[in-house]
This record gives structure tokens, C-alpha cells and sequence, in this order.
């Protein structure tokens, strides 16, 4: 397999030496990245059990969009959808806002569209502290269809996850899970800034819009998704 991949090259033919020689340059530099990203994902998954959480209690209408009843209460350990790992999407959308989080429905996008590849591996849900009719009127104007959508506005969830501040201000973030019959136990959560000097990066590798903006020569810049785009919807 070394040996093959050495005969790939990763430019046209008859490429000047000199960008040749940058971009073995930063070859090294991928390479060492990527060994890093696997030692802590390794650091990420030895993480010890956490706490033991409450059977918080949340309202979901059906997976289909198009009809909003039966609403029911499902708990913490129902989200789990016989998996023993849960992964929950912290959707940024207060009680009174008006739309979500730009960028959390981006996120979400990009989740709805893998929604068939995770669901053999774990539970899946996005929760937002927004009453249950604007969730899922939000999911529709979204084509959400087939997640599952729960609303926390009666739960203290959010803020027991960090996910939730002071005065009801919600925050991005992902949570996984771990199941043990009804007893359900904290493993991981990450926000989606981990520090003010590194905007926008916490959650980001888990978006591909990120990703490709990192492949192109102006990179990200001071872009924020939006969502609505004037003209085509989708490019």
C-alpha cells in the first residue's frame, strides 16, 4: 500500500519544481495533522464514564413532517433507538427566536444528509429549547425530514449540558451518550467555539462545508452561513 501510494501524485504533469517542493512540504505537514486528529480521537474515546443523567423528558412529533400528531414525551434513554451510544445536536434556537442558528442548520443539514449511515451506528437527535410547533415548523422549512426533533422547553437539559447560559442564551454543541438499560450516562460534549482566539472552530470538522473552504486559496475569510441565499438553491 506504501509503495502505491508513493506513485500517486498530487499535481498535473510537467508541474514547476517549486510547487513540487511546497506541496511535499505540506504533505508532511497533512500527514502529521491527521496522526494527531487520531491520537485524540483515541485521548477522546478512553474518556472515563460520566455522570449519571435524570430521565429528562422531551416532546417529539412524528419523524414525518408533513403531520405534527401524536405528540409524545419520550425520556432521555428512548432517544436511543436500540443503540447503546446517543449523539445529540444542540440546536442554537431560544423560545422567542424568530429562526435558528445559521450555522447550527447548517450543521444540521449536513447531519440530515449522512441521517441513514449514523443511524446504524447510534441514536441520532437534535434538541432545541424552542417549543415543539416551531421546532418542527423550522424542520420543514429545512427539508428535515426523517430526523429526530425533540424540544427541551420544558427540561432543564440545556443548561445542565453547558448548552444553556444566563438569561436562556443557547449554544451550539454536540453530546454523546452511553446506555445502560434506563440509566443513561454523559461521555462527551463539545461547543461550537473552544476559544475566542479560534472562532468557529470546536464542532467544525464535524461540517464539510468547513472542510472545503479550508481546501480553496481564500480559505474561510469572515464567511457566515446564512439561511436564506438569494438565487439557486443549492449550487
Amino acid at each position: 500500500m506504501a509503495d502505491r501510494m508513493e506513485e500517486r501524485r498530487l499535481w498535473p504533469a510537467g508541474t514547476d519544481p517549486g510547487y513540487v517542493e511546497a506541496r511535499l512540504e505540506l504533505l508532511a505537514a497533512e500527514k502529521e495533522l491527521l496522526e494527531h486528529a487520531e491520537r485524540v480521537a483515541a485521548a477522546r474515546r478512553a474518556l472515563p464514564a460520566g455522570p449519571v443523567l435524570p430521565p429528562y423528558k422531551f416532546a417529539e412529533g412524528p419523524r414525518d413532517l408533513a403531520v405534527d400528531e401524536p405528540v409524545a414525551a419520550p425520556r432521555l434513554h428512548d432517544l436511543f433507538d436500540g443503540h447503546d451510544t446517543l449523539v445529540t445536536y444542540h440546536l442554537m434556537y431560544a423560545p422567542e427566536a424568530q429562526e435558528a442558528c445559521p450555522m447550527c442548520s447548517m450543521w444540521v443539514d449536513g447531519f440530515h444528509g449522512v441521517s441513514h449511515h449514523l443511524a446504524r451506528h447510534a441514536g441520532f437527535a437534535v434538541v432545541a429549547k424552542a417549543p415543539l410547533p416551531k421546532l418542527r415548523e423550522w424542520g420543514r422549512r429545512r427539508g428535515w425530514d426523517g430526523l429526530r426533533l425533540v424540544s427541551s422547553h420544558d427540561s432543564t437539559f440545556n443548561a445542565d449540558l453547558g448548552t444553556e447560559g444566563a438569561g436562556g442564551a443557547q449554544f451550539p454543541g454536540i453530546s454523546v451518550f452511553s446506555r445502560d438499560g434506563d440509566e443513561v450516562r454523559h461521555r462527551y460534549t463539545m461547543q461550537a467555539t473552544v476559544s475566542s482566539d479560534l472562532p468557529e472552530r470546536g464542532i467544525d470538522l464535524l461540517s464539510p462545508v468547513w472542510q472545503v473552504l479550508d481546501l480553496m486559496g481564500q480559505g474561510r475569510g469572515e464567511w457566515y452561513a446564512g439561511n436564506d441565499y438569494p438565487g439557486a438553491a443549492r449550487g
